[in-house]
């Protein structure tokens, strides 16, 4: 304003908010906004909610928000419906209420008055103050043309003046708003930060939005524009993507959802994520941007892609930060991933190239999607990769080898039956990644016919081939000595004849095998009361087993030794083989064995050379 100006504006008067100011501010920037930088879409949707409510009353009235910054000032600019004296001083009164609780005079809280003002002057304005020491106000009404333009300008300390001002102070309806930088925060007023925020909150905001010269808005929105093929779209899509996040995807899928009021597109990641890291996904709520970390948008078992929507139907929290969790947000949630599922469904019936390019990176995410859909596991089951002991194959095709379909529970039971169950021709899938085992068990019911099992010690010996009886009968020495050197660790000693030949021991161990041996080392271990205790749940538990392998030529040799305390030896050391072959992880018990063996073993061969052997 011109000191003339300032000349012919009607006297000012002295208020103070009927807040704690300094308290709200420290409310709104540390409890309510997660960064400063909301002070920019406060701005924006004030602006913007402004022109939609002037266009609703009259449709061919200008839109546009024009932003500058100048001697460290940020300066707005809109064509809305503008204020009046008396709505300047109504909407502060409500602001002096929303600090109080609601109670019996009917007064509202903070969250009553920013509904029903969003973007109209009221706490979202109060909100710059989290950047700002000064704010100052000029509106004009379009509602009341002849009234006259209305300033109203405020501190930080809690003080504030409304004046009127002379009709050239502000000829067209709308409203300008005028921000000084508090001590510290002008860096947010740096114009080149000024135009990344506001390109990043409103460039899918529908009206003509400027800093400087240089538009913020970028309409149609990138999954709205047309294109001249599909290849052409998927290529602009991924330069979009680049953008917004920084990695080109493998694809992009359509999230148009017009009944829930959804449009926007997500992007599927081009390397694989753990399940339990939640990506962020883009919310714009009617144009403006929400939040970039919704991670509550999808179901969980979407967690390989990230996505951008705008919509008009998902209702903010109250910092409009975040998304409400209700009714509306859950069946949005279950669109968006219906659309997810149709895009994997059609490309396994169109496109197996690109859907084995996917699942390359994403079979995670759906084998997490097929466990809870059987109709997605239907569809996925010549595709989704397992590992088995025919090498990594689907369960379609595993089932189609195998009838009877064995699993293991964990990796380490799988690796130690593996290479014998393979010789023996046992089909066994490996049920100790995520998700494997449910998948496995749900096989009977998607694919009828087949028959599935869990994998246990009496299944695997078995189909070990027996030991002729005078053959073990000759062994019975060197087994006795065995058996009585493991029976410690809860461990039997049984002679097999089995391939592959190089194998010269199995140790075969299953869930209630460890259980049984974890109950009695916990006895063991356990006061006289919890002794007792865990003495009463020991059941009849199979133990854990060292199987020989009587083809084996070391086994041959090693049951023909006429040391007693040799071969004792030496079974221990079969036993700790046995083990590392497993890949389980070893006890103390069995590491004490391990190191006790290697040293016997040792002291044997240094005795031989000693005694000139």
């Amino acid at each position: 304003m011109t000191s003339d100006t300032t000349a012919h504006a009607s006297a000012t008067t002295p208020h103070t908010f009927q807040v704690d100011l300094r308290g709200l501010v420290d409310l709104l920037s540390h409890h309510l906004y997660s960064s400063p930088k909301v002070y920019l879409r406060e701005l924006l949707q004030n602006a913007v909610d402004a022109i939609t409510a002037r266009r609703l009353e009259y449709s061919d009235a200008p839109a546009r928000v024009r932003l500058s910054v100048h001697d460290g000032r940020l300066r707005i600019e809109d064509s809305g419906i503008g204020l009046t004296e008396e709505d300047v001083h109504s909407l502060l009164a409500t602001i002096g209420r929303s600090s109080k609780r609601a109670g019996a005079d009917g007064t509202e809280g903070i969250a009553s008055a920013r509904a029903n003002f969003l973007g109209q002057f009221g706490i979202g304005l109060l909100a710059c103050f989290v950047v700002a020491s000064e704010i100052r106000v000029i509106s004009r009404s379009a509602r009341t043309p002849s009234a006259a333009p209305v300033e109203w300008s405020a501190r930080d300390d809690g003080s504030y003046t409304v004046r009127t001002l002379p009709d050239d102070a502000r000829p067209e309806p709308g409203t300008t708003v005028e921000l000084a930088a508090r001590p510290g925060s002008a860096g947010w007023f740096a114009e080149e930060r000024v135009f990344a925020l506001a390109r990043d909150f409103g460039r899918l905001l529908p009206y003509d939005i400027r800093v400087g010269d240089r538009a913020v808005t970028d309409l149609p929105a990138p999954w709205d524009r047309s294109h001249p093929s599909p290849s052409a779209r998927r290529v602009a899509l991924a330069g979009h993507c680049h953008e917004l996040f920084g990695f080109t995807p493998l694809d992009s899928i359509d999230l148009s959802v017009p009944l829930a009021g959804v449009r926007g597109v997500a992007y599927v990641l081009p390397s694989s994520v753990s399940p339990a890291q939640r990506v962020g996904h883009r919310v714009h709520l009617k144009g403006m941007l929400l939040t970039e970390k919704a991670d509550e948008l999808l179901p969980e078992w979407a967690f390989f892609v990230r996505c951008v929507i705008d919509t008009d139907s998902l209702r903010p929290t109250a910092s409009r930060e975040s998304l409400y969790e209700d009714e509306t947000l859950a069946a949005v949630r279950e669109a968006l991933g219906g659309r997810i599922r149709e895009w994997l469904t059609g490309l396994a019936a169109g496109d197996p190239e690109r859907l084995s390019e996917f699942l390359a990176v994403h079979h995670l995410g759906v084998k997490s999607l097929a466990r809870h859909d059987p109709e997605m596991l239907r569809t996925m089951l010549p595709w989704l990769p397992f590992e088995t002991t025919d090498g990594s194959v689907s369960l379609e095709e595993f089932a189609q080898r195998h009838p009877m379909v064995h699993f293991t529970r964990t990796v380490e039971e799988f690796r130690q039956v593996a290479p014998i169950a393979a010789a023996q021709g046992i089909g066994v899938v490996n049920g100790g990644y995520t998700y494997d085992t449910e998948l496995v068990e749900q096989l009977p019911n998607i694919r009828s016919g087949t028959v599935v099992s869990e994998l246990d010690a009496d299944t695997v010996t078995a189909h070990l081939d027996s030991v002729d009886p005078a053959q073990e009968l000759a062994l019975a020495g060197f087994l006795a000595v065995a058996r009585a050197k493991l029976d410690a660790l809860n461990c039997d000693v049984v002679l097999r004849a089995f391939h592959p030949l190089t194998v010269p021991a199995l140790h075969l161990d299953d869930r209630a095998a460890r259980h049984e041996r974890s109950r009695a080392e916990a006895e063991e271990e356990a006061g006289e009361l919890w002794a007792g205790i865990l003495g009463s749940l020991r059941g009849s538990t199979p133990r854990a087993r060292l199987v020989l392998n009587h083809l084996n030529p070391l086994i041959r040799r090693v049951s023909a030794l006429g040391d007693t305390e040799l071969a004792a030896t030496a079974t221990e050391a079969l036993y700790g083989q046995a083990l590392l072959m497993a890949q389980r992880p070893l006890r103390p018990a069995d590491s004490a064995l391990l190191n006790r063996a290697f040293i016997g073993l040792l002291e044997w061969a240094t005795h031989d050379q000693e005694n000139g052997r």
